[in-house]
């Protein structure tokens, strides 16, 4: 009964809502409507609307964008007999059509996401048995060693819990390989990492062939090991101290569980961050994935793996046959195949592990290029909407996370639209300045609204744009190659641990130059028409409008390709721990007052300092969060600071054992509340207003950046690769 009553309700308002929609009102009653709208969903936003109130405004601008898409589909495509203007128009009109699904996926998805969740005990007299899986392929050994060192400080009952080094870079195969230079550096790599393995009491495997990439490394992993849980962790995501306190629990309470993700915290900035500068107070493009969406995903228990940074039940892998390997995407397939065959899952919102970004545009763009085809080759593969097994939430949830990669074709159909019209005299949109005015600028307001409802904490106005339109150049042929052959794709390490010595323009970096001239080269059309045409000014001055904002676009984009020398490899973090250091034979008491995985900062008291200069050895120890040998670690005095409180030194690690990795991951990763106050001083809602303005600041400077690049730094440093360059998976 209560069903039934249910469905009558909701026909009911769908009713109403379809008559509102598509009743015929003067254009000027649509403008009056819309700023109305607008202005209670600004009212209701000061008011910071919780539970209901929130879906009120979300609803009072989904009304408004459906008006639009009503408006749209009946009064503005191009007769069918001008076939010039209507092949161009009817993309145009999909394109928005994707866009507005999209928007309607995600209400469904994140309008009311869960709140955090609150991690139960686990019984510390019986706790399930844990195998700690971090698989590598050509990672450094000083990286392995901190994740490693990392991995076994986790706070766990002690005989409950073994780490492996899963390595597919020093297999039978590679070692046996006919390149005889090949072949013996796999053998020393082998035998490099075994020597870390026996220092650090972690079990080394390897196994005969490299095949299926990630997915059948971890899956030999299962094959030798017996833990009831599996954690997983990529070659360079340390963990928390805490982080299986924060996840096992979860285990015991449902039985039908077989993943916890945690987010993916990083401690460098990725290409976009790093030249724009953004790394320290605006929200990390990950964060509006782990801090919002996947909480949306998990309410409607369809959170998925992610690779790495999660728990899974071995029970449930076993089930279904391991990891999945047919896509290059191994998280996500298997996270489906396992939803839908009835299991569960559970996200985190806690940053427990912190992890390195691909450092340079091209690393950053190999890896999304990963994702891409990955999730392109699962939604072929796998057809999510209409998997068996999966509830209808679920379905939803998969293939919004799939059909959210399709973006690259309307990226750039939203590029090249307004050209066809300034430069060709197509009118593949067929409306009035005034229909353009009332109608589109109020859609593409609520747009922003409500994209600041759903996640202004965790993305800025106009960023995610950016952030899409950097990758579309090189996703778009990514995802027609999967199109059209889907098992074309195959797994590619993505560079992390490369360093930029120089001032250089991306060796990816020409195709924007040759948007953003293409682009100015309209706004010049712009004015043309509008001196030539002069009837058709109100819509050559709004076309004229949409080119300028992609050639803001695209000026920031010149700024993210045009590559900045690093300062630091990662970020550091106030760390306060007492100790010594040992320096030119004299012992001196200091505290450390930050550390990151490539050096620390030291204080040491004034009255202790004569002369300590740059470049001199010493030895520091200080207090450790776990019991392990007490040890002295080798440093090297980079930088000498005084100032008001004493004298500062900076100092790069020199470790050179075992034990060294296990200090330095005990001053870096022990405490997660680190980051998460990191974190949170990032995740400020600026609004849309200032979003915007920050925006148009951003992008002036960092088009006059970009050309200064392109045209005078360019000619010597535009081909130079990265100094060093190393690879994880």
């Amino acid at each position: 009964m209560r069903t039934a009553i249910y469905v009558i309700v909701w026909a009911i308002v769908a009713a109403v809502v379809v008559a509102l929609i598509t009743l015929p009102i003067s254009l000027q009653a649509h403008l009056i409507a819309s700023t109305i709208v607008i202005a209670a969903m600004i009212l209701l936003k000061f008011l910071r609307p919780l539970g209901v109130w929130r879906l009120i405004a979300l609803g009072l601008g989904t009304a408004i964008v459906l008006r639009y898409l009503y408006w749209r589909t009946t009064s503005t495509l191009p007769p069918v007999n001008q076939i010039e203007d209507f092949i161009p128009g009817l993309i145009l009109y999909l394109a928005e059509l994707y866009n507005i699904g999209m928007l309607f996926l995600s209400l469904f998805v994140v309008s009311m996401p869960l709140p955090s969740r609150k991690a139960p005990p686990f019984d510390p007299e019986n706790p399930p048995t844990v195998d700690v899986f971090v698989p590598t392929y050509n990672e450094d050994a000083d990286l392995l060693a901190t994740t490693l060192a990392a991995a076994l400080a986790m706070d766990y009952p002690a005989g409950r819990m073994r780490v492996y080094l899963l390595d597919d870079g020093g297999t039978d195969e590679k070692c046996a390989s006919a390149n005889f230079v090949a072949a013996a550096a796999a053998r020393e790599r082998r035998a490099e990492l075994q020597g870390l393995c026996a220092g650090l009491g972690v079990t080394y495997l390897t196994r005969a062939f490299n095949k299926s990439a990630k997915a059948g490394n971890l899956n030999n992993g299962l094959a030798n090991s017996t833990g009831e849980l599996i954690v997983v962790f990529d070659a360079d995501h340390a963990p928390a101290r805490d982080f299986l306190t924060e996840t096992v629990g979860f285990f015991g309470v449902d039985p039908r569980l077989f993943l916890v993700q945690t987010p993916h915290f990083f401690i460098n900035p990725d290409p976009l961050e790093r030249n724009l500068k953004t790394f320290d107070h605006m929200p990390s493009e990950n964060e509006m994935f782990y801090g919002i969406i996947q909480r949306g995903l998990d309410k409607w228990n369809a959170a998925f793996f992610c690779g790495s940074a999660a728990v899974l039940r071995r029970e449930a892998l076993d089930e279904v046959g391991g990891f999945a390997g047919r896509s290059i995407t191994e998280d996500a397939e298997t996270a489906l195949t396992l939803h839908s065959t009835g299991w569960n899952s559970v996200y985190v919102d806690k940053p427990l592990i912190a992890g390195l970004q691909p450092p340079t545009f091209a690393s950053f763009i190999g890896q999304r290029s990963r994702w891409a085809q990955g999730m392109m080759q699962i939604l072929i593969y796998h057809r999510p909407l209409f998997k068996r097994g999966l509830s209808l939430p679920q379905r939803l949830c998969y293939t919004s996370s799939a059909l959210f990669w399709m973006f690259p074709f309307v990226r750039l159909i939203f590029l090249v639209a307004p050209l066809f019209y300034l430069f060709f005299g197509l009118e593949i949109f067929t409306a009035s300045g005034a229909e353009f005015l009332a109608y589109i600028l109020g859609y593409m307001i609520v747009n922003l609204l409500m994209q600041n409802y759903l996640y202004g904490r965790y993305r800025w106005t106009w960023i995610s744009e950016l952030y899409e339109f950097i990758q579309s150049v090189y996703l778009l042929p990514a995802i027609v190659s999967v199109m059209l052959k889907p098992s074309k794709p195959t797994f590619k390490v993505t560079s992390k641990n490369e360093t930029l010595a120089t001032r250089r323009v991306s060796e990816l970096g020409t195709p924007f130059f040759i948007i953003f001239g293409v682009l100015a080269l309209g706004l010049v059309a712009t004015y043309w028409r509008t001196i030539v045409e002069p009837y058709n000014a109100d819509t050559t001055l709004v076309v004229g409008y949409w080119n300028i904002l992609n050639l803001l676009m695209a000026g920031c984009a010149l700024g993210v390709v045009s590559e900045r020398p690093e300062g630091r490899s990662s970020r550091r973090f106030a760390v306060e721990r007492r100790g010594e250091i040992v320096v030119d034979g004299r012992t001196i008491p200091m505290v450390t007052d930050d550390a990151s995985v490539g050096g620390v900062g030291i204080r040491i008291m004034a009255n202790e300092y004569d002369r300590i200069p740059n470049g001199s050895a010493a030895l520091i120890s200080f207090e450790t969060t776990i019991d392990m040998p007490r040890g002295q670690l080798p440093v090297r005095v980079q930088r000498v600071q005084r100032d008001e409180k004493g004298v500062l030194l900076g100092c790069r690690y020199e470790s050179t054992e075992p034990l060294h990795s296990r200090m330095i991951a005990d001053l870096v990763f022990s405490d997660s509340e680190t980051w998460s106050r990191f974190q949170g001083g990032r995740r400020q809602n600026i609004g849309v207003t200032l979003g915007t303005l920050r925006f148009l600041r951003i992008a002036i400077f960092q088009t006059s950046r970009g050309l200064t690049y392109f045209f005078g730094l360019t000619r010597f440093n535009r081909q130079r690769p990265p100094v060093k360059k190393e690879a994880t998976r």
